[in-house]
């Protein structure tokens, strides 16, 4: 079975959705008590690369069960309503996880352009993923 539409597609209609923020504009939320960032990226991926600091880690395959308050798996933080900047490596899962919390009604929601991966390269801060992220 061929298929039908690739991830890049998907992707770009999840852009096409949402609203993406520049490494600028991130840096500027950053440290602001009201928002949240939200790391989707694999624990492996934080334990190697590190995470923005203060971020809150949300495994991709948990978020919906997360976010979701009639779930046994929801976090307290995603009822905060605080906004949530979203990020991956490259911008690519979080454009997916972002338009995903958006259609489920989470709001206010956004993702940063570049991923951690920009971020780092622009000079954002770094720190070491905590124990405590995701709980």
């Amino acid at each position: 079975m061929p298929i039908t539409k690739g991830c890049k597609a998907l992707v770009d209609e999840a852009r096409a959705k949402i609203r993406t923020i520049s490494f600028e504009e991130a840096r500027s939320k950053h440290g602001d008590p009201d928002v949240v960032f939200v790391d989707i990226r694999d624990v492996r991926e934080l334990e190697r690369e590190g995470m923005v600091p203060g971020a809150f880690h949300a495994p991709r395959g948990m978020l919906e069960f997360w976010i979701d308050p009639d779930t046994p798996y929801y976090k307290d933080v995603f009822g905060s309503g605080k906004e949530f900047v979203f990020y991956c490596a490259s911008a690519w899962r979080s454009a997916l996880a972002t338009a995903v919390a958006q259609e489920m009604g989470l709001s206010p929601v956004c993702h940063m352009d570049g991923g951690f991966n920009g971020w780092k390269k622009n000079g954002g801060p770094v720190a070491e993923r905590s124990e405590k992220a995701g709980k």
